[in-house]
């Protein structure tokens, strides 16, 4: 999930602490509702660091009444590593749904690099858009099929 939408680089001094706007809040609580009446199970959410991101990410936790299943994930950063988050991911169980909040383009490079043998492929993920991955394999190359 990418994060909801945040307020301009020129209001702040760091990039890292813009928050969600009001309207970004609501369009994420909004999702969120939408994504919990789909019956879509949730065991964890990991969510980079940035504070729009976890903003997102708590506001989909506190729907799913997740909170306490709810980590910041560094590897989710927009400088983040993927190996790292396919080493994470794969530690965890196998048959778990993790929801990954993060950044453009992270997360379409992320979803490209899963879905297709090849590299740069990539999707256009809007501020709030979901995409479900389902992986298949970690290693030797990290693999998944887009629902």
């Amino acid at each position: 999930m990418r994060h909801g939408e945040a307020g301009t680089r020129n209001t702040i001094n760091h990039d890292s602490e813009r928050s969600l706007t009001v309207e970004g809040r609501s369009e994420m609580e909004k999702i969120a509702k939408s994504l919990k009446s789909l019956k879509i199970g949730i065991d964890a959410i990991g969510t980079s660091p940035l504070k729009r991101a976890h903003e997102t990410a708590e506001i989909v936790a506190n729907v799913f009444r997740l909170a306490r299943k709810l980590e910041i994930w560094e590897e989710l950063s927009p400088e983040g590593e993927m190996n790292e988050l396919f080493e994470r991911l794969s530690k965890m169980k196998e048959d778990s749904t993790v929801l990954i909040v993060g950044h453009e383009p992270y997360l379409s490079t992320l979803i490209g690099d899963l879905i297709s043998n090849r590299n740069g492929t990539r999707i256009v993920l809007k501020k709030g858009g979901t995409a479900k991955v389902v992986i298949n394999s970690l290693v030797p190359k990290a693999s998944g099929e887009l629902k």
